[in-house]
């Protein structure tokens, strides 16, 4: 069952402590490889040029968000610019691969998310990278909400009505930011756990799908909260419910699926910023401490916040267990609803 329990890491990691306590050593020897002496650039002299984020998905989602409001104030603190570059396709996995294949000199970063570091390698049966061996874990960057939501002109008005709709109309369409995101795959347990039958279409962001869902051509979104929060405030979509373990303060009056009617249902992603393997240990830690300070400070939080994300710093370590541990879980999802491509 894809639940979480709380939207903290401790929380995540104790909600996972089974499995990883199952996995095997591949995690810790490449944190080991990661943080060994011996790589490229050192901090003393890191960074002296401008830092490339890769964003693996269209502008204008919530990767794109968190990235552009994170990396100015990274950028700050650093004195270096932070470049933001969106690479989006294949469910985020070109980006990521392009990280994977970079110089470990601290100089290009990547957004990896539970789509492209645990789903991704299940789902394909082509991947450019392993995520257990081809990263350097360096920080969490925190959670997202995920809401499902229907075009006004749709007739329901909360789950209960919607999943009879979508019992009278088998093969209903819904849009979703690429195939083995967390948001098709909320589609996917929606339509396991409520016996409807829903057809995902996968789009290169939140961006292209919303202007889709806008004009008509979709009739039903999972998508990630930050990207559809504006719309949704202005009336163009109709929130029904969040599909996490709690609601957000953004929409308080919006309930989870699970309030909605559909036990044990909730699905929280996360997002976390990862580099190339083999890494310089004083490299990873001054982007950690860096990517640390702009999450708590105040002024990211609110932006953040109020977009309907929850911003999370970790240490590299903590990150290499929770993706270590959301590799296994997700990979058993996968096997089990047999989505493998």
């Amino acid at each position: 069952m894809l639940r979480r329990g709380s939207n903290n890491i401790d929380a995540i990691k104790n909600h996972q402590e089974t499995s990883v306590r199952r996995i095997s050593l591949a995690w810790p020897a490449l944190l080991a490889l990661g943080l060994s002496a011996g790589a490229p650039a050192a901090a003393d002299t890191f960074p002296s040029q401008p830092i490339k984020f890769i964003v693996p998905y269209a502008p204008g989602g919530t990767t794109d968000l968190v990235a552009r409001t994170v990396g100015k104030q990274v950028a700050d603190a650093l004195g270096q610019p932070v470049i933001v570059e969106n690479k989006p396709g294949a469910g985020g996995n070109i980006g990521m691969a392009q990280v994977a294949q970079a110089v470990p000199d601290g100089y290009t970063v990547g957004m990896g998310a539970i789509s492209t570091n645990a789903v991704n390698p299940h789902l394909y049966q082509e991947m450019k990278f392993d995520p257990t061996k081809d990263f350097t874990p360096i920080t969490m960057l925190g959670m997202s909400t995920i809401v499902l939501e229907v075009n006004p002109s749709v007739p329901v008005a909360n789950v209960q009505e919607f999943i009879a709709y979508a019992r009278q109309n088998p093969g209903l369409i819904y849009g979703a930011a690429g195939t083995g995101t967390s948001m098709h795959l909320a589609g996917v347990l929606f339509g396991q756990m409520t016996g409807t039958e829903l057809a995902h279409v996968a789009y290169k962001g939140s961006a292209p799908a919303l202007t889709d869902m806008m004009g008509g051509q979709i009739q039903v979104m999972f998508d990630n909260l930050p990207a559809s929060l504006p719309h949704i405030k202005a009336g163009k979509l109709k929130a029904l419910a969040v599909a996490g373990s709690r609601r957000n303060a953004q929409l308080p009056e919006v309930p989870t699926i699970q309030e909605a009617g559909v036990a044990g249902y909730a699905v929280d992603p996360w997002f976390a910023l990862y580099g190339p393997a083999g890494m310089a240990p004083d490299v990873v830690a001054r982007l950690n401490q860096a990517f640390r300070a702009a999450l708590e400070s105040a002024e990211v939080k609110t932006t953040l916040e109020n977009a309907g994300f929850s911003p999370q710093a970790s240490t590299p370590r903590e990150l290499a267990e929770l993706s270590s541990a959301e590799y296994q879980r997700w990979g058993e999802i996968v096997d089990r609803a047999q989505l493998r491509n």
